[in-house]
């Protein structure tokens, strides 16, 4: 039987075999974490904490002041060093506690968990949620608690929880599938019960049989099914996973909700599982440190807010002239300019290679494969185009905030185009001229 899939995309080098059979092992807390209050989709957390305060493993040190910001939590128990702006994987400072690690991890109570979370009602999970801070793992990192709360008017009948990992490189969602199996299941229901859906539908992609068997032994309790999915970039994106799944297609401008679907990551459900049985906040993740450029590749656990550079020194440190670093993955990883940024709540892996020099771009040849394998149906070289010349009304007109910045335009183009920075540009001018159009009075 043919696996189920989404229109076009593409098929880069996987690259997992690096990583996929390394277990995530704890890396040790640093001497000092420096912890970002912006870490999510939204507004900033405002700072709770102040320079030369005492802090405990666990401890809200920044509050989410709207709807669409997130919590921030100590990783680690010591004194607050200052309060801040650092270094951000974003390319901008960011306002941050540093704290100077004490070695005690000590937290500040007995930790509030559920004794029988399948006793709560879906508020005091989103609660919960709301509490520990946890954003989406994927990359997005957007405010959970939001996504666990649907408009009244929309009706969730399912819940869909990405295994798919599509990117390059990146195995620490498939480590989680296979070692934490359990809590992934357990926090998948307890989404679904926030959301009111009748039923969850995992979706991974048939390069990772072993994690759906696995995950599938432990599902038997649940209403809750198992999908392999050809494995194909970028299936892990929101939509082309609801539309391989459902065959159901977000309207433009619309989100999930409209068509009655939640999706949560692999690693988002486990930290809820955490969060809501254990009261734990989120204050570490699992992170991929792979490609050429890293001596010893691993699947870690690290707490937010340690130095990517202490994270590629447990791995062996960088191997000869490494001249590309990335957060994230390859296809739509940010890249870096200096280790010395934290690993906040979206960073999924850091990589780093030795590669030669960018190829000269060229002129467009109008071969069409960049509208060929745009899983958006986008035409990515007319919307350049439009936003090289400013017509934002046109770029508008043609998509460009329906671009999701996957990078398979970029990567099949030969003529080597930097679409996607093209179109990153026209999507941030465009929001940006509509948010002040807003704001007038």
């Amino acid at each position: 039987m043919e696996k189920a899939t989404f229109p076009r995309g593409i098929h880069p080098p996987e690259n997992k075999e690096g990583t996929s059979d390394k277990p995530l092992v704890p890396l040790p807390p640093p001497e000092k974490v420096v912890i970002p209050l912006l870490q999510h989709f939204g507004c900033a957390a405002a700072p709770l904490v102040k320079k030369g305060q005492d802090v405990f493993l666990g401890q809200k040190i920044g509050e989410a002041k709207t709807h669409f910001s997130a919590h921030v939590h100590a990783s680690v128990s010591g004194r607050v060093l200052s309060v801040e702006d650092y270094n951000h994987c974003s390319g901008y400072p960011v306002l941050a506690v540093t704290i100077a690690n004490d070695g005690k991890d000590q937290m500040t109570s007995e930790t509030d968990g559920a004794l029988n979370p399948f006793s709560l009602s879906p508020e005091e999970i989103r609660q919960k949620v709301r509490e520990a801070g946890i954003v989406g793992l994927g990359g997005a990192a957007f405010p959970t608690a939001v996504k666990l709360s649907p408009p009244k008017d929309k009706h969730i009948d399912t819940l869909i929880i990405n295994g798919c990992e599509c990117e390059p490189l990146l195995t620490a969602d498939y480590r989680q599938m296979l070692e934490y199996p359990e809590a992934i299941i357990k926090g998948a229901e307890l989404a679904r019960v926030a959301v009111g859906a009748r039923r969850t539908l995992i979706g991974i992609e048939d390069n990772k049989g072993d994690a759906a068997s696995i995950l599938s032994e432990h599902s038997d309790h649940f209403p809750a099914a198992i999908r392999l999915l050809k494995t194909k970039y970028p299936q892990g994106a929101e939509k082309n996973l609801i539309y391989a799944l459902l065959r159901r297609e977000v309207p433009r401008g619309g989100l999930p909700f409209d068509v009655g679907v939640v999706v949560q990551n692999v690693g988002t459900v486990k930290a809820i599982w955490e969060a809501v049985s254990a009261g734990k906040p989120l204050y570490e993740r699992a992170v991929t440190v792979a490609g050429n450029g890293i001596r010893e590749p691993r699947n870690i656990w690290a707490r937010i807010g340690t130095p990517s550079q202490t994270a590629v020194d447990f791995c062996g440190g960088l191997i000869g002239d490494v001249n590309t670093i990335i957060v994230g993955g390859p296809m739509m990883g940010i890249a870096q300019w200096s280790l010395d940024v934290p690993i906040v709540k979206g960073t999924s892996g850091i990589l780093a290679w030795r590669t030669s020099a960018p190829a000269a771009e060229h002129p467009c040849i109008r071969c069409a494969r960049c509208i060929e394998h745009c899983p958006m149906g986008l035409s990515p070289t007319q919307l350049a185009k439009f936003i090289q010349f400013e017509k934002w009304e046109q770029a508008e007109k043609w998509g460009a905030l329906d671009c999701v910045e996957c990078g398979c335009c970029q990567y099949i183009c030969p003529s080597k185009i930097p679409l996607v920075h093209w179109l990153r540009l026209g999507k941030n001018k465009i929001s940006r001229a509509k948010r002040k159009k807003s704001d007038r009075p």
